[in-house]
C-alpha cells in the first residue's frame, strides 16, 4: 500500500517526464507491477482497513477499568482475565495494555552549578590496544568541570585505584586547581557500599585522597546515572569525536594525541548546551577553583609480596628484580601508574619503571652482584684448598706469593691448572726448586715443568775422523788489489802517510 505522496510522484514521472513503467520503478525503488497498477488508477484510493475481531474485544472495557484502579502489569492483567475464561495469548494482552497505557519517559531537571562548585568524573572503555607484545583493554578517564564544561581526558590500560587517583592528580594539574566537590558514580574505587536510607560507605583510600586535597565526594543516587549527565555526555563525545576511526598503533601514541585534541578541538568548540566555548567559560571559573596542595598524595597501591628464589617479585604478569640477598624474603610492594618500588620495612630495595606488557623480566644490573661475589669467593676458596694439597710446602709458597705479588690467587689458580695438565708430582718438584732459586710465580713453575717434560736424547761417544781427504783443506790467498785501485783508500793512505 502506498500513500498519496508516492501516488503523485508516479503520476508526475509518467505525465510530466514521460518515463516508462520500468524507469519509474527503478527511480522510486518499486516493483514495476505496482507502478503499472497505480498508473491505471485515475485517482488515489486508500485501502480500506479490514480489522478482524479479537478475542480480547469483550474484555477491553474491563482491562481499562483494571488499569485505572491499579498499576497492574500486562502479566497480572493476563492472569486475571485468564481466570475469567480468556483463551487468547499473552502477546495481544501485552500490546493492548501498552496501547491503553503507553510507557512514560521519566522527566529530569537540569542541574545548575556555580563556577568552581563541582566536577564530574567517570571511566570509559574502547576496545583494546597494543602494549609491547600483548594487547590490553583501553580505558579512559574523563573529568568535566560542571560550570564551564572544561574537559580533561587521560587514557590508561587499567582502572585500578592508583590509576584512578593518578588521573585525578593529572586533571588538577591540567585545570590549575580543583572544585569544591566531585561527583562520582557508585564505582568501587569511590563507594564501597550504598544502602537506601543510609549514608554511603566511601573507599578509605579515596576518602583520604579527598581530605588531602580538600574536596567533598558526592556520589550519585542508586540507579541515577543521569545526575552526572555532563560527564556521561563527555564520555560519548570522546568515543564519537576522538576515537571513532582513530588508528592507534600503540598505547604510547594515544595520550599525546588526546592532549592535542583537548587543546585544539574539545575545549575550544562551541558547546551544544551553553553555546559558548568551554575555554572561554573556564576563564571565569579558574579563579574560583581551590589551589592544589604543594605536596602530592601518595597514590600507590601497597601490598605484601614474597620474592622468589630468583630474587624476583611479580606484578601484572611481569617480573622485577630485587637485590639477590633478599631472595624468598617478605617485602612490601608499592605500585604507581608509572613505576613500582619494593621495600623492606622502611628501606627502599628496588625501583623499576612499570611495564604493561606481559611475560617480561626486568633486572637491575646491581642486584645480582652480591650473589656473583659470593659464588666467586666460593670458587676461590675451593681453588685455594686444591692448591694446598699439591705440596707440603704449598702454604709457605703461597705466603711468598702474597709478599711479592699483587694477586697471589691468580698465580695459585695457574699452578693448580698446571697440576691438572702435567700432574701433581712435577709441580710439587718445581715448587721445591723454587725455594732454592727464590723464584715465586706461576710463570717460573710453568717454565720449569715444561722443560722437564720434554724428552732429551742420551749423549753418545765423540768420534773423530782420520780421512786425509777431509783434513786436506786449501785456502786461497786474498785479493788485495781492490785496496790499491780504490780512490778513497788512496786518499786515506796519503792522509795518514
Amino acid at each position: 500500500m502506498i500513500d498519496y505522496e508516492l501516488f503523485s510522484k508516479i503520476k508526475n514521472l509518467k505525465e510530466q517526464k514521460g518515463l516508462k513503467v520500468t524507469q519509474i520503478a527503478r527511480e522510486l525503488a518499486m516493483d514495476p507491477r505496482t507502478v503499472a497498477k497505480w498508473l491505471g488508477e485515475k485517482q488515489f484510493r486508500p485501502k480500506k482497513s479490514t480489522q478482524r475481531p479479537s478475542k480480547l474485544d469483550p474484555l477491553k472495557k474491563d482491562i481499562v477499568r483494571m488499569l485505572e484502579s491499579h498499576p497492574y502489569t500486562a502479566a497480572q492483567v493476563f492472569q486475571r482475565i485468564s481466570e475469567e475464561g480468556f483463551e487468547g495469548g499473552y502477546t495481544i494482552v501485552k500490546e493492548y495494555v501498552r496501547k491503553v497505557r503507553p510507557r512514560r519517559s521519566p522527566a529530569f531537571l537540569t542541574l545548575s552549578f556555580a563556577p568552581g562548585e563541582c566536577a564530574q568524573v567517570d571511566w570509559g572503555s574502547y576496545g583494546s590496544v597494543n602494549v609491547g607484545s600483548t594487547r590490553r583493554r583501553l580505558s579512559f578517564f574523563v573529568m568535566v568541570l560542571c560550570y564551564s564544561r572544561m574537559m580533561y581526558v587521560e587514557f590508561t590500560v587499567s582502572q585500578t585505584m592508583e590509576h584512578f587517583l593518578g588521573c585525578h592528580q593529572n586533571a588538577f594539574d591540567f585545570f590549575g586547581g580543583l572544585p569544591e566537590k566531585i561527583m562520582v558514580d557508585n564505582l568501587k574505587s569511590a563507594v564501597l557500599k550504598r544502602v537506601v536510607g543510609q549514608n554511603p560507605v566511601f573507599n578509605p583510600k579515596y576518602l583520604d585522597f579527598a581530605n588531602h586535597y580538600g574536596f567533598a565526594i558526592t556520589p550519585c543516587n542508586i540507579g541515577k546515572g543521569n545526575e552526572k549527565g555532563r560527564v556521561e555526555n563527555a564520555v560519548g563525545y570522546v568515543k564519537k569525536n576522538f576515537l571513532a576511526g582513530l588508528d592507534i598503533p600503540d598505547f604510547n601514541a594515544v595520550n599525546p594525541a588526546a592532549v592535542h585534541w583537548m587543546h585544539h578541538i574539545a575545549n575550544v568548540r562551541t558547546h551544544g548546551a551553553t553555546h559558548q566555548k568551554p575555554l572561554e567559560m573556564f576563564q571565569k571559573e579558574r579563579p574560583c577553583l581551590n589551589p592544589v596542595p604543594p605536596h602530592p598524595f601518595d597514590i600507590s597501591t601497597v601490598c605484601e609480596v614474597r620474592a622468589s628464589s630468583q630474587f624476583r617479585v611479580a606484578l601484572d604478569a611481569n617480573h622485577y628484580s630485587v637485590p639477590a640477598e633478599y631472595a624468598s624474603a617478605r617485602l612490601t610492594l608499592k605500585a604507581y601508574p608509572d613505576r613500582l618500588c619494593v621495600y623492606l620495612k622502611d628501606k627502599l630495595l628496588a625501583r623499576h619503571t612499570r611495564s604493561y606488557d606481559r611475560g617480561q623480566d626486568f633486572e637491575d644490573p646491581d642486584h645480582p652482584k652480591e650473589l656473583l661475589a659470593q659464588r666467586k669467593k666460593a670458587r676461590d676458596q675451593k681453588i685455594f684448598m686444591r692448591f694446598l694439597t699439591l705440596s707440603p710446602r704449598a702454604e709457605q709458597y703461597y705466603r711468598k706469593l702474597e709478599q711479592r705479588r699483587m694477586n697471589p690467587l691468580h698465580h695459585a689458580r695457574k699452578i693448580v691448572a698446571l697440576s691438572e695438565i702435567y700432574g701433581e708430582e712435577p709441580v710439587a718438584r718445581a715448587m721445591e726448586d723454587a725455594f732454592s732459586f727464590q723464584a715465586f710465580s706461576c710463570e717460573y713453575i710453568a717454565n720449569l715443568v715444561e722443560q722437564r717434560s720434554r724428552p732429551m736424547p742420551e749423549p753418545g761417544a765423540l768420534h773423530l775422523t782420520r780421512r786425509e781427504d777431509l783434513l786436506d783443506l786449501t785456502v786461497e790467498q786474498p785479493d788485495l788489489a781492490i785496496y790499491q785501485t780504490d780512490p778513497e783508500h788512496q786518499k786515506k793512505e796519503k792522509k795518514h802517510g
